[in-house]
């Protein structure tokens, strides 16, 4: 996949200076070397930080070896001035992290206190306003840390590709998606740019990719995916079209950004104008690592980029949609999965999820536009059933009053025929009704939900934390006994 933050790595060492410094630079040494041995290269900085002036000088080390992330790591108790100092300058997501005592025989030269070292961090971190990522338990031995450092990895990722990420949005929402308000001042608090287009500039973009020399070679790639699946061929030049401009648009409107993701319109105006609708253009631009939300949701682009550079894998953005029928969570789900009918919903969009993504897929139009338009012109939407297996859906976004706020569940799509259309499939998340009243409804969150395949809420959690979103609006699916504060103890 392209579009994705590569992270280098750097761990340095910090230690007070009434502990002994070989203490921190052994330890620092232990880290690396079972990191290397586990999980490959991390660059180590060869300066010990037990002052402003070895901060600076570790600082400079760290970007003159290119580090896009950092470990600050504790091998005795830490200089919480300095030691924060680095968090505060280094350009990057930071991590703080502690060593465990080694041993019993060794607990008067051998103890470091990075135990207590990490509570003054902590605090030194708070006073300066600098966000950094520390573990659930960020003190451990050698082969603990390299665990640690390689959960944060996809952290960093995240972090690294919101700073230089770019949404491109083409027009304004449809008329009565209100539900997807993308109030910006969030974005740039995210270090996220905005660029806002009318579908006429990409109209016009669209016209002038006519005859494109690189089309019949997209077209041959559309063929070779769909297969059999390939039901619209007639269709699959516009399609073609459409995906050269997409390309073309990203490469000359990103300007300082590194990455970009896309809020495109494709409703009311799009399928008359164009001729198609572009969902299966979508699903291939997201399975290259741009993700392209419908709708205009530029939330939804946003939550769709950082579960695709989390995962680095390809995701899909859904509706939650529709009640599995009671006919058939009696014949295919109840008895063989442990889930109540309310657990489970139907998540579904048009045809946007990426065929890698589907059991089987189809190009055909779409229906529920076709309904009320000629067939011809709402063709170009990818339909089948989502692939079974572990999913995470999740969401961030900004309040109509500019508040951060965000949701993560994990679940599973069942590999349960779904008798529909669309891009859809049967999802099941514990204890879902509780948490699509007392989340969903009660914190006003819209229809559309970013979906990750596998189970990534760890990760979610702490890149929400450290962009900023407050941890009581970090919402989940709490177990049964877990109470809501809005939920009736005597239901």
């Amino acid at each position: 996949m392209k579009n994705m933050p590569e992270i280098k790595v750097g761990i340095v060492a910090v230690s007070r200076d009434c502990f002994p410094m070989t203490l921190s630079e052994s330890r620092r040494k232990a880290v690396v070397a079972a990191y290397k041995e586990k999980y490959g290269d991390i660059y180590e900085c060869p300066v010990v930080v037990e002052s402003e002036v070895h901060m600076q000088k570790a600082l400079a080390d760290v970007n003159a070896n290119d580090c896009d992330a950092l470990v600050v790591y504790l091998g005795n108790f830490g200089p919480e001035s300095s030691e924060t100092l680095l968090a505060k300058y280094f350009n990057g997501p930071v991590m703080f992290v502690a060593a465990a005592e080694e041993t019993g025989k060794d607990l008067v030269g051998g103890r470091g206190d990075a135990y207590c070292g990490m509570l003054n961090a902590s605090y030194n971190l708070k006073l300066r306003n600098v966000r950094a990522y520390i573990p659930e338990y960020p003190v451990g031995t050698a082969d603990e840390v390299a665990d640690m450092i390689c959960e944060f990895l996809p952290i960093a990722r995240a972090i690294v590709g919101l700073n230089n990420l770019k949404i491109i949005s083409f027009g304004p929402r449809p008329q009565d998606f209100l539900a997807c308000n993308a109030p910006i001042k969030q974005l740039y608090n995210l270090g996220v740019e905005i660029e806002e287009n009318s579908e006429l500039d990409l109209f016009e973009a669209f016209n002038k990719h006519a005859g494109d020399e690189r089309i019949p070679a997209v077209v041959k790639s559309m063929e070779e995916e769909l297969g059999e699946g390939n039901k619209k061929p007639e269709i699959l030049s516009k399609l073609a079209q459409y995906e050269v401009t997409l390309l073309d648009w990203v490469e000359a409107h990103k300007g300082s950004r590194k990455f970009v993701a896309i809020a495109g319109k494709c409703w009311p105006a799009f399928q008359t104008q164009f001729g198609f609708v572009p969902c299966y253009v979508n699903s291939r631009l997201t399975a290259m690592g741009i993700p392209v939300s419908c709708e205009v949701d530029i939330y939804g682009a946003l939550s769709e980029f950082i579960g695709t550079v989390i995962s680095q894998d390809a995701v899909t953005l859904l509706d939650i949609n529709n009640t599995v029928p009671a006919d058939i969570y009696e014949e295919d789900i109840k008895g063989k999965y442990s889930y109540t009918q309310k657990d489970t919903f139907m998540g579904f969009h048009c045809g946007n999820t990426p065929a890698c993504k589907l059991s089987f897929c189809n190009m055909k139009y779409q229906m529920i536009m076709a309904r009320t338009l000629p067939e011809e012109v709402t063709q170009g939407t990818l339909e089948g059933d989502i692939l079974p297996g572990d999913i995470t859906f999740f969401r961030l976004q900004s309040t109509a009053d500019a508040k951060l706020r965000a949701y993560v569940a994990q679940g599973e799509v069942l590999p349960v025929a779904t008798r529909s259309f669309g891009g859809i499939g049967i999802f099941a998340i514990p204890e879902m009704g509780r948490f699509y009243r007392h989340v969903l409804v009660e914190k006003n969150y819209p229809h559309h939900g970013a979906v990750a395949f596998g189970h990534f809420g760890k990760t979610l959690y702490e890149v929400f934390k450290y962009v900023g979103v407050d941890a009581e609006e970090i919402n989940f699916n709490q177990p049964k006994g877990m109470l809501y504060k809005t939920e009736n103890p005597f239901a």
